[in-house]
């Protein structure tokens, strides 16, 4: 029997070759019902690419684009954990690929497109070598590029590391691990589109070299997907553009002008909204007026704002001057409190204009680490960092779901600009969670989250090696001009060109995350992005030590002590007891937590310091080990004419009847008996009593 396949098209196959990294593209095989769909092999890994094209009658003024990233446990030969045992809700790895992608594409639809379109990349076989999100970015372009889905692509994605001072595209888990930097970069044939990474204090011009290093890294992957799009790409579907402006829209356009710019000149958040809502509501209500055949509120108020958008982006290029009346590197002002919340290991309240955080951080033991399970296994997170939006800290009412995407996202990127300055699990052996909760929001909640986590942090004792600041930067590119914006508001994030954050100390960058509604951004830009988020950073950091500039030298007074030792690899089961009596009852009497490894590395965590130094002598008692000349207290076990049997630290020894005392003894039986204490020093092949010393 002829058990070949057969296919009723061919199979297209591109490779790239990037520093030894064979990557290929095939299309033809799988998923040929969807738009596009696109097959990503690199090493043994395998990730499949689809992107389908909803219906186009579904009309609404944003594009219904929904990007899903998802890793199959299989694809690693492994079964999901859970009582379910299969994959569930998205993981927050998978939701941060998600992001990526969706960041990565979503600039380069045409405005006027509106259909329901989905992506979806699902990793069917794993291996460690590769990058998995990365290929899934490149796949998602791919099957977009190929598709009839108006986009103008291509787009390529690239992970850049710096080993021993040499850049590296697509670094392996080894070469990450030594990197003092890991960036992705989405690229098109203009520059760059998205940036998501970290850095250990990078410098910001070696930041801005490996962007330029990664743009010229992805040109061959463009390269594969246009020769791909060639052969087998399908006629794009150009989306309906909408009627042009009639007569009435003309005359609301004309009405607007006065009215909406004196409700912009408000520079209160809640005041302009409410000033701009108010003349908007007059205007519509005038036309209706004016035209009572005609449904003017279908579209009145997307004319509305666009109006709105228009005048706020003409103030800014034309005049230097922003909604709220600052020049466009003007900083609003900062205040910061510290210690402000008295039960907490360490708190801060961060304020940014109108943007605000409440941050606090609690400290707990090594039991306390997040366990994540993936395709790479489990591993044990020692820092969370959880950041949450309530719907308070804008003004409006709404039920709280849990952590979107975009919560998700904002405390993966704070921690990221954390992680580089925390100390070691040696020099400070607490697990840390950080949270942050958004009181008010108007721009930067994300880069608030970052400073007033840097305050908590110091407020708590925790010795990081430097504060961390982070500003929010936007763009305004009206033909050939370009307004750099700092710390941008809500409304210019909005109504701008580009979102670039950027954390870091003062000696370099730690996080930097850049999305664009233009499509792409020439290295130019970014330079002077760069700049100008420098110089912001240190402002903001000024601001920051005014409060407190450095560590605590002390945690607080009620968070847990804690200090470390180590037994031999042969007592830890002695330690811990038939099933876990012996550690079990040393926490019961002292109070404290202990925790031990199979390396004999015990971790005591404590209330006070009673209980701190009660623990540890009962460890060292059940499994410490002796030297020879020093002194321990001992509990008589036995006594014999020849001598008293004394147990110290789990191990008993003799105490001939010679050496109990220094006058000689004449019968044992009267000078000592079971559950005597005593204090001993060992010699070498007895215990000499120190009873008489």
């Amino acid at each position: 029997m002829n058990t070949e396949p057969i296919y009723t098209e061919p199979i297209y196959t591109k490779d790239v070759l990037i520093e030894s990294r064979k990557i290929s593209l095939e299309t033809g095989r799988i998923a040929r019902q969807a738009s596009g769909a696109v097959v990503v092999r690199s090493g043994k890994a395998v990730i499949l690419s689809t992107v389908v094209r909803g219906n186009a009658d579904r009309r609404t003024d944003f594009l219904p684009l929904t990007v899903d990233y998802r890793e199959y446990f299989s694809a690693a030969g492994r079964i999901p954990g859970g009582f379910l045992r299969r994959e569930g809700r998205q993981t927050d790895v998978e939701v941060m690929g998600s992001r990526l992608c969706d960041r990565s594409i979503r600039p380069l639809f045409p405005k006027a497109y509106r259909a329901q379109t989905q992506v979806l990349s699902s990793v069917l076989s794993h291996d460690p070598e590769s990058d998995p999100t990365l290929l899934s970015i490149i796949g998602a372009a791919a099957a977009l590029h190929i598709s009839d889905i108006p986009w103008s692509g291509p787009v390529a994605a690239i992970r850049v590391g710096r080993v021993d001072g040499r850049l590296i595209s697509f670094p392996n888990p080894e070469q990450r691990t030594a990197s003092d930097m890991d960036l992705v970069i989405s690229l098109s044939r203009d520059g760059v589109v998205m940036i998501e990474g970290g850095a250990r204090q990078v410098d910001d011009a070696d930041m801005l070299a490996a962007i330029e290093f990664g743009v010229a890294q992805g040109v061959p992957l463009l390269d594969a997907i246009e020769s791909l799009r060639e052969e087998v790409g399908r006629d794009k579907v150009l989306p309906d553009e909408p009627p042009g402006p009639g007569a009435p829209a003309k005359t609301l356009r004309e009405r607007a002008a006065q009215p909406l710019t004196e409700a912009l000149a408000h520079p209160e958040k809640m005041a302009r909204r409410d000033a701009v809502a108010t003349a908007k509501a007059q205007l519509i209500a005038g036309l209706e007026a004016d035209h009572p055949d005609q449904n003017v509120g279908e579209w009145a108020g997307s004319v509305l704002d666009q109006v709105v958008q228009e005048l706020m982006r003409k103030a800014i290029v034309s005049e230097k001057r922003r909604v709220d009346g600052r020049p466009p590197d003007g900083i609003r002002p900062i205040t910061c409190e510290v210690d402000w919340l008295p039960s907490t290991h360490g708190s801060a309240l961060f304020t940014r204009g109108e943007t605000q955080a409440m941050v606090t951080v609690t400290m707990g033991t090594n039991q306390d680490r997040m366990m994540v399970e993936g395709l790479e296994g489990i591993r044990y997170e020692r820092f969370l960092l959880h950041y949450q939006f309530p719907a308070y800290s804008v003004g409006e009412a709404r039920p709280s779901r849990g952590p979107g995407r975009r919560e998700i996202g904002h405390g993966h990127l704070a921690r990221r600009a954390l992680l580089p300055v925390l100390p070691s699990e040696d020099e400070f052996p607490y697990t840390l969670r950080v949270l942050a909760e958004i009181s008010e929001s108007n721009g930067s909640s994300s880069m608030a989250t970052v400073c007033g986590a840097s305050l908590a942090l110091m407020d708590g004792g925790v010795p990081i090696e430097a504060p961390v600041a982070g500003i929010a930067m936007g763009l305004i590119k009206e033909g050939e001009q370009i307004v750099v914006l700092s710390d941008i508001l809500g409304d210019e994030d909005h109504l701008g060109d580009m979102d670039f954050k950027v954390a870091g100390t003062r000696k370099g960058v730690t996080a930097i995350q850049m999305d664009n509604k233009i499509g792409s951004l020439p290295p130019e830009v970014m330079a002077r992005a760069l700049e100008q988020a420098r110089l912001g950073r240190l402002h903001i950091l000024d601001e920051m030590e005014k409060t407190i500039a450095r560590p605590r030298a002390e945690t607080k007074p009620h968070v847990p002590l804690q200090t470390t030792l180590s037994i031999s690899t042969g007592r830890v089961r002695e330690l811990i007891g038939p099933g876990g009596k012996v550690i079990q009852g040393i926490q019961a009497e002292t109070g404290a937590k202990i925790e031990v490894d199979n390396e004999g590395l015990v971790r005591i965590y404590a209330p006070n310091r009673d209980s701190l130094d009660a623990a540890r002598g009962a460890v060292l008692d059940v499994a410490g080990t002796m030297e020879v000349g020093e002194v321990y207290d001992g509990v008589v076990t036995g006594v014999k004419e020849f001598g008293a049997f004394v147990r110290i630290r789990g191990q008993e020894g003799l105490v001939h009847v010679s050496q109990w005392a220094s006058h000689r003894v004449e019968d044992m039986m009267q000078v000592a008996k079971p559950g005597d204490k005593v204090r001993v020093r060992r010699i070498r092949p007895v215990i000499r009593s120190l009873t008489q010393l």
